[in-house]
């Protein structure tokens, strides 16, 4: 699985220990965003990165860090098709997979430390989408999506 991983400068050094963790369990990574953690970076820029890669096929998911993680999901949420999870806990992380088929996660590296930000990445891929009465949920906001977005 291809992940697009990127963030602003606030989350840069939580981005790199993610980037590594995800390449440590055999995922391929498509870093951007920030190249250090002293130099401004917008999160607009980062959530464009990654939302463009997952909507292109460049890649399968992604992974979104800011200072808080809400900047960010608001962005990579602007697009059509993108259904990020701003998250905070592993149990959230899980169930943004599980029930809303979201295929961008988002956190705040001022909000979370790393092992709750490792334990939330492992969650979001490996927890599959339950489909079911989720399934109907996804396409109603799909359907949201065709009638907002023109």
């Amino acid at each position: 699985m291809r992940v697009s991983i990127a963030s602003d400068h606030a989350g840069y050094d939580l981005r790199k220990i993610v980037a590594t963790h995800l390449e440590e369990l055999g995922y391929e990574v498509i870093e951007g965003g920030a190249e250090s953690a002293l130099t401004p970076y917008s999160y607009v820029e980062a959530g464009k990165k990654i939302a463009e890669d997952v909507l292109s096929g460049r890649a399968d998911r992604g992974v979104a860090i800011c200072g808080t993680g809400i900047g960010i999901s608001v962005v990579v949420n602007k697009y059509k098709g993108i259904r990020c999870g701003l998250c905070t806990n592993e149990y959230m992380a899980r169930m943004s997979r599980q029930h809303n088929d979201a295929n961008i996660i988002a956190f705040g590296a001022r909000v979370v430390g790393q092992a709750v930000a490792l334990a939330m990445v492992d969650a979001f891929f490996t927890e599959p989408f339950a489909g079911e009465r989720h399934a109907v949920r996804v396409n109603d906001i799909k359907t949201l999506e065709e009638e907002n977005f023109k």
